[in-house]
């Protein structure tokens, strides 16, 4: 739908761009536009950057994600700097779009160096002023930058920083039993660019990010063999074991530091949960109950964890917080199944399995959202910002990573081959 209406513009024309008779300046000019405004419902307009045609899609389709109504449709022009709108802002204002996007990319010594500026509509002021990007001159730089800057216009409009620039881990399986292959795959928050790390005759279970982004913790179950825990870089080279010890050592969880690693094992009986070095050495026992503790989750402040226990009974796990300052636990949950807790980065929201459906309750343990059976009885993983979540589940057949906004954006799947397991959301490496 469109409005067909005329606007009035007043310029007053001044000397150091016109030579005009002293007379004539005390007079503003008056321009009559007869123009064809587009009824809009989006936030925020975005123009493809002059000179690009790599970052504009990338930044576009990760803001059209979000509760941000995006469009590059209908625009009145395609300026590439705040100041080319000086004698157009009131046909933008008219549009009812309250964020503008402008930019451009250009060459420096084999690098792209990318302008970009956000716009407030209503008073022209650009948020923060003019934005620079530098990134090599290849694919997965150039996505990476596309990323960030996306996370960055994201933060600059909302006052939230983005979650775009984020990896996600996960495990791919095929085969069963000793055919099982499984591999621990990272891909970028929007899905693309899938790359393998690891692959594994047998099984790779409960993966998770160091804080920096640039290292992964996950344990390996080969056949006729205890689970262990290893440590490897994103960026290449082989995995250091970090738990050969007899008995199941599993769910390694980082500390907010990334110097100290949480795991639960069973090498001195019964499941208990663990501390150590990020770089081995010898393990810290935390707790010591004949009931399982199991699924440990560092808080982001440090001071505590959460965790699983069946102290309450044969099948019905919940899930417990330890204070390390005291050594005391306390309940969490409240349901009558809870399972696999994730803290969200501000501490406020935990992810966990609310019996077989993936759910989030607030830390006092009130359930704040059901996001139903998955299929593969898989917990949710928040992003870095907490304002969405990742999760596997299972559709026709195959299996499916699913991105979905807490807050109103859109959700999108990706299929994989095999079986989907353990997704968790990375913050931006560093």
């Amino acid at each position: 739908m469109r409005t067909h209406k005329k606007l009035l513009i007043s310029l007053l024309a001044s000397a150091s761009s016109l030579i005009i008779a002293p007379s004539v300046l005390a007079a503003p000019i008056v321009l009559e536009l007869d123009y064809e405004i587009p009824v809009q419902q989006n936030q925020v307009a975005f123009v493809p950057f002059a000179g690009d045609n790599v970052l504009s899609p990338i930044i576009l389709n990760d803001l059209s994600k979000t509760e941000l109504k995006v469009t590059s449709q209908n625009l009145p022009q395609q300026p590439r700097t705040s100041s080319e709108l000086a004698g157009t802002l009131p046909v933008w204002q008219s549009m009812g779009i309250p964020y503008l996007v402008v930019g451009s990319t250009r060459s420096s010594r084999g690098k792209v160096v990318t302008d970009y500026e956000v716009i407030d509509i209503k008073t022209g002021r650009v948020i923060e002023g003019k934005q620079t990007l530098t990134a090599d001159n290849n694919k997965d730089s150039m996505r990476y930058a596309g990323h960030v800057i996306a996370d960055k216009v994201y933060e600059l409009i909302t006052g939230i920083p983005g979650d775009f620039s984020g990896r996600i881990a996960y495990i791919e399986e095929s085969g069963v039993g000793k055919a099982k292959v499984s591999r621990l795959k990272v891909m970028d928050a929007d899905g693309e660019n899938a790359k393998t790390i690891t692959e594994v005759s047998g099984s790779i279970f409960s993966p998770a990010w160091s804080p920096d982004g640039n290292r992964i913790a996950y344990a390996v179950q080969r056949d006729k063999s205890y689970p262990v825990i290893y440590v490897q870089s994103v960026s290449g080279g082989g995995a250091t074991p970090l738990t050969p010890f007899p008995g199941s050592n599993l769910s390694p969880s980082f500390s907010p530091d990334g110097s100290k690693i949480l795991f639960s094992s069973s090498f001195e009986g019964s499941a208990d949960i663990y501390e150590m070095s990020a770089s081995g050495g010898q393990p810290r026992r935390l707790t010591n109950s004949p009931s399982s503790e199991v699924q440990p989750s560092y808080a982001p402040d440090g001071r505590s964890f959460v965790f699983v226990s069946d102290k309450a009974g044969f099948n019905k796990p919940q899930i417990y917080r330890y204070e390390f300052g005291s050594g005391r636990t306390t309940k969490v949950s409240n349901s009558g199944y809870a399972t696999s807790p994730q803290f969200s980065s501000d501490g406020t929201q935990i992810a966990f399995l609310n019996g077989r459906s993936a759910a989030i309750m607030n830390s006092g343990g009130a359930v704040t959202a059901n996001l139903g059976n998955t299929g593969i009885d898989e917990a949710p993983s928040f992003s870095p910002n907490g304002k969405r979540v990742v999760y596997a589940s299972k559709q026709g057949g195959k299996g499916v990573l699913t991105i979905k906004s807490l807050n109103g954006g859109e959700a999108f799947g990706k299929s994989g081959q095999g079986v989907i397991r353990s997704p968790v959301w990375s913050a931006s490496p560093r």
